[in-house]
């Protein structure tokens, strides 16, 4: 997943999450991409700050630091609650399995009772989890992005 920081004609700034550049222009050609403070459809990706994150070998554990979230200042209860939930998130991931891009196909063996349930994380498309959601199996994104295993520096 890549999340693009995203602005409208009328000025408003929020996120997008896409599987990959090509599929935000697809999306924004066939007019699926909108503001959600507005509804216009004159989206364009926003200008951003590159994150260069920390050497993953220079931590036993990635916790995200909520300062890091914005380019704005944050009030301190904003910050405050942004770290609770990237510790919530990080806990929530230590003690679940990545499945990466299997994660529909594990999703439906264990809500049809193919496999054992358990915690799982991992990949999915838009069209993936609207057929998982669906067919009744409980999903919810992350709120913050996961690096695969193996793929952090």
């Amino acid at each position: 997943m890549i999340v693009f920081d995203l602005q409208c004609d009328a000025g408003h700034r929020f996120e997008g999450w896409f599987g990959s550049s090509a599929d935000y222009a697809q999306q924004r050609e066939r007019g699926l991409v909108s503001c959600p403070q507005c509804g216009s459809q004159q989206v364009a990706k926003a200008p951003m700050a590159p994150a260069v994150p920390a050497k993953g070998n220079t931590r036993s554990e990635a916790v995200l630091d909520a300062k890091q979230l914005s380019n704005r200042p944050m009030t301190p209860e904003v910050e405050k609650a942004l770290a609770k939930l990237a510790q919530a998130q990080a806990k929530a991931l230590k003690e679940s399995t990545w499945v990466g891009d299997k994660f529909a196909e594990v999703s439906r063996k264990m809500h049809y009772g193919e496999a054992d349930e358990k915690a799982i994380h991992g990949q999915a498309s838009i069209e993936e989890a609207k057929g998982l959601v669906e067919e009744g199996i409980q999903i919810a994104p992350l709120p913050f992005p996961v690096a695969p295993p193996g793929k952090l520096n």
